[in-house]
């Protein structure tokens, strides 16, 4: 096998990895880049292989720094099918719409504004373009391996973190190669524990917080102080949220909240219409989660629902104590970006920032103290109290993906981290070398290796691949 990295590497967004075995090539997710600018560029870049001679592609799951790219790739020519587990196919079919979706509705409010540098804006893709990606999705059910590509065999396992994700197993020329995907924590109280892999020759291992431990908190109480305090204020709470996993675990510590008294029964919206779609898979998909019947019922209708952009606007004119949970988690588009523009100014109101915010991103700047942010070519005050609740992640801390590691029979061959901040990454792959004594190291972008049975091998930089391999650049 070879291998290529052309996302997830010196930076948590992007992640795509391409594997290739006897003149056939097989794609590890498809995510965007987000966050600092020279990344999101990387999006408007010509793919750095050619689509039309791909043969699958398969995702760990649906968060778009992993799946967000497909619509372009199939733009740019990709028709072979796209491989994933059951619910994150549904996933797909909430979120890959609402991007698209999102994307447009950007391009017009700038171009009706003309706060852009490009005129036209225009959006990466379209609606229309998810809506065609959705097509070439195919349900691969959990343990069971399949020869996806001629002389591939692939097989997921639940990794735990959101619904439908998984870690990726690929097996070719007796070689075995495992691909984490994100890693969800062993003791989350929705999800459950991601499964342990016992023997790969080679790994890739994210490293989202991979230099850090979450805090040893009561997350209920923390919370509630946050609320209660805004209360006390009159001020309303607005979290910036993933509509996938993290808006569900606020509104089950809500529901939970409320139950015991820890807050009042106070007005909650969820104003993010693919969050309120994907809340109802929950119900769906109870196989794949610890929640009882009930506290998924409780869960489920915590919050007040906000469909219309009609509705969302009634929000900034909220006079009583409030929780607003609004996408996007690290405030780079959606519905929140119109809540701060209206609330962030007026310190009776609180930001709760509810996890991991990339650098460059609207949420790593509020997190890093900014006196504004620009919102829609706008500098808006940021006089509102920020608060950070990081325990509500979903990802597995440095010392929790140590403990899966643990589970491995014998080292792989070599690992390489991957999905990380350079910071994020690099602790981590200490802590692999002195503490389990593994041959390991970060992955550069465009780096080419050749996995061998006797370990791996540097290959040409992929950068400099054949330009006739290459598709020509976007227009």
């Amino acid at each position: 096998m070879r291998l290529s990295f052309f996302g997830g590497a010196g930076t948590v967004t992007g992640s795509k990895y391409l594997v290739e075995h006897a003149g056939r090539s097989l794609l590890v997710d498809c995510g965007l880049f987000q966050g600092y600018k020279q990344l999101r560029l990387r999006n408007w870049e010509r793919p750095p292989f050619n689509p039309r001679r791909l043969d699958a592609v398969v995702l760990t799951h649906a968060h778009l720094d992993h799946s967000g790219y497909l619509p372009v790739l199939i733009r740019e020519g990709y028709r072979g099918p796209i491989y994933a587990t059951e619910a994150t196919c549904e996933l797909l079919a909430i979120m890959l719409l609402d991007s698209g979706r999102l994307q447009e509705e950007e391009a017009e409010c700038a171009n009706r504004h003309g706060y852009s540098k490009h005129h036209p804006a225009r959006p990466l893709y379209t609606e229309d373009d998810a809506r065609r990606t959705l097509k070439q999705l195919h349900a691969l059910p959990l343990h069971r391996s399949a020869e996806l590509v001629n002389g591939m065999h692939v097989q997921l396992r639940s990794a735990g973190h959101i619904l439908g994700a998984a870690s990726v197993e690929i097996v070719a020329d007796g070689q075995t190669l495992v691909c984490s995907g994100d890693l969800g924590r062993p003791h989350d109280p929705i999800m459950v524990a991601p499964e342990p892999v016992e023997q790969a020759d080679y790994l890739l291992l994210e490293s989202t917080y991979g230099n850090r431990r979450h805090p040893q908190q009561d997350t209920e109480q923390v919370l509630a102080d946050i609320i209660n305090r805004t209360v006390l204020r009159r001020g309303i709470v607005m979290v910036p949220s993933f509509a996938v996993g993290r808006a569900q675990l606020l509104l089950y510590h809500l529901y939970r909240m409320k139950k015991t008294g820890l807050i009042p029964d106070l007005p909650v919206y969820l104003n993010s219409p693919m969050a309120n779609d994907v809340t109802a898979l929950y119900q769906r998909f109870g196989d794949q989660h610890r929640l009882s019947r009930e506290d998924c019922h409780g869960m489920c209708q915590v919050a007040e629902y906000v469909r219309s952009v009609a509705e969302s606007k009634r929000l900034e004119n909220q006079r009583n104590p409030a929780v607003i949970i609004a996408g996007s988690g690290m405030a780079t588009g959606g519905r929140i970006l119109h809540h701060l523009h209206a609330l962030a100014p007026d310190p009776h109101n609180t930001i709760l920032l509810s996890g991991f915010q990339a650098g460059g991103t609207r949420g790593a700047l509020i997190a890093g103290g900014a006196e504004t942010v620009r919102i829609h070519g706008v500098d808006v005050p940021i006089r509102a109290e920020v608060a950070a609740l990081e325990n509500l992640s979903a990802h597995a801390d440095a010392d929790e993906i140590l403990q899966w590691l643990g589970s491995f029979r014998r080292p792989p061959k070599h690992t390489y981290i991957v999905h990380g901040e350079p910071d994020a990454a690099d602790c981590l792959r200490r802590r692999v070398a002195t503490e389990l004594g593994w041959s390991v190291s970060v992955a550069e972008h465009r780096q080419r290796v050749a996995l061998t049975a006797q370990g791996p091998l540097e290959e040409v930089d992929a950068e400099t691949l054949a330009e006739e391999d290459l598709p020509p650049p976007l227009p």
